[in-house]
């Protein structure tokens, strides 16, 4: 008989909640939770275009792993401020349910024998995968909302690789167990049926009872209240993170979350930033309207041109949201500048084409950054000068950013400097 003292015994873990009833309906919330996540955060990935250039591209061994990407589009303008909230804002709510998850299987990862045939051994290999990498993707997610990169190397590859080590297992474990969980609550119809008690019952003999301690302590709440408890946590969560998607008073409820607090200032540049020009870099001197060039090339001739001289071109203006891969957006601002197709134009493209461009910002993953064709030629892509009636201000990009509809916050670069026009 083993000893109740040790993890790997059923006795060890006391708690009446655990059964096949409470984490199946778990399991399942997660199955349909996870593949938004995933198809979301694939969504994301190819919005920064990586295969058009190696600047876009953090994940340059990717390989197969690629093999759905395509041209982002321009079109629904707000397409990136929806994909990346969902999946920030489901990841964020969906912590309680995970960690609930994981507290109601883990008598199985001590479970002995390790193996008893080769599909239990499989399953333990996924499960083990599945708890390492959701906790992996999910911590790394959470440090990058945070703005705290304390993980080693980039998040980028490490999330992107992360991912399809964690949904690999994910779906290898759901064939496994999604049949099972299905009968379990066929079985168990409600959870007033689940509360019947800690010992065998319905779904305990489907391989699911290393799941129902054989000396349950006195229960101090039901499986329906546990669930309760999960629930108002992943509502909790989700009413202090959503807002970061608003303007005005529903930002400030986004308390969680370090773009969740007031407005950085009041007036027409009143509005959500990430980085501002002290921490890129950006001294005066170079943005003063004496020193500052924008130098555009391109197939016939390079040209540098003044912010007097861009405000002698034909200006255009186009109301278009700003959104950041840490899941905060903006709304609709309202842009004023020189359509990036014209400026292609002017160095001898009168056909859309790409265009990479440059920062004065020296350092980042993000100071160079490509667009694609279809990008510049969208009469909405703007070199921005100014936003809602006014300059911008050096934390928004002065003298001069790009603002392209649908792309992702990263690729609207700020205080622009060269402009290099051709297939990349």
């Amino acid at each position: 008989m083993s000893d109740p003292r040790l993890p790997s015994s059923p006795g060890f873990w006391r708690s009446p909640v655990r059964g096949p009833w409470f984490t199946s309906v778990l399991g399942l919330v997660l199955l349909v939770g996870i593949t938004v996540l995933f198809v979301t955060g694939l969504l994301s990935y190819a919005a920064y275009n990586p295969n058009l250039a190696p600047v876009n591209d953090k994940t340059p061994d990717k390989g197969l792993l690629g093999f759905y990407l395509f041209s982002w589009p321009t079109d629904p303008p707000w397409l990136y401020r929806l994909t990346q909230g969902v999946h920030v804002t489901l990841g964020i709510t969906l912590i309680p349910v995970l960690l609930a998850k994981l507290w109601s299987v883990v008598p199985k990862l001590f479970a002995l024998p390790p193996a008893r045939s080769f599909a239990h051994a499989l399953e333990r290999i996924t499960l083990l995968l599945l708890v390492g990498g959701a906790l992996f993707e999910f911590v790394t997610g959470v440090l990058n909302v945070q703005l705290d990169y304390l993980f080693p190397g980039s998040f980028y590859p490490l999330h992107f690789y992360g991912a399809w080590v964690f949904f690999a297992a994910f779906v290898t474990h759901a064939v496994l167990r999604v049949p099972l969980a299905l009968r379990n609550l066929r079985e168990m119809r409600s959870p007033a049926e689940a509360d019947v008690g800690a010992g065998a019952g319905p779904g305990s003999g489907s391989g699911s009872d290393s799941l129902v301690s054989p000396r349950p302590a006195a229960p101090t709440v039901s499986r329906r209240g546990a669930l309760g408890v999960v629930g108002g946590g992943s509502l909790l969560l989700f009413g202090t993170t959503f807002g970061r998607g608003f303007d005005g008073p529903l930002r400030r409820t986004a308390v969680l979350a370090p773009h969740g607090g007031p407005e950085p200032g009041e007036g027409p540049g009143g509005f959500q930033i990430n980085k501002t020009a002290a921490y890129a870099g950006i001294q005066e001197r170079e943005t003063r309207a004496d020193a500052w060039r924008l130098v555009v090339v391109g197939r016939t001739r390079t040209v540098r041109l003044s912010r007097a001289d861009l405000l002698q071109l034909p200006l255009h203006s186009a109301a278009l949201p700003i959104a950041c891969v840490e899941g905060w957006s903006t709304s609709d601002q309202w842009w004023r500048g020189v359509r990036l197709r014209d400026l292609a134009a002017l160095v001898g493209h009168e056909d859309p084409t790409d265009v990479l461009v440059e920062s004065l910002q020296r350092h980042g993953a993000f100071r160079r950054a490509a667009l694609r064709a279809n990008q510049v030629g969208d009469g909405r892509s703007l070199l921005a000068l100014e936003v809602n009636g006014a300059d911008l201000t050096p934390d928004h990009g002065h003298p001069a950013r790009i603002i392209v509809p649908a792309a992702p916050g990263v690729l609207n670069t700020k205080w622009v400097a060269r402009m290099t026009f051709g297939e990349l």
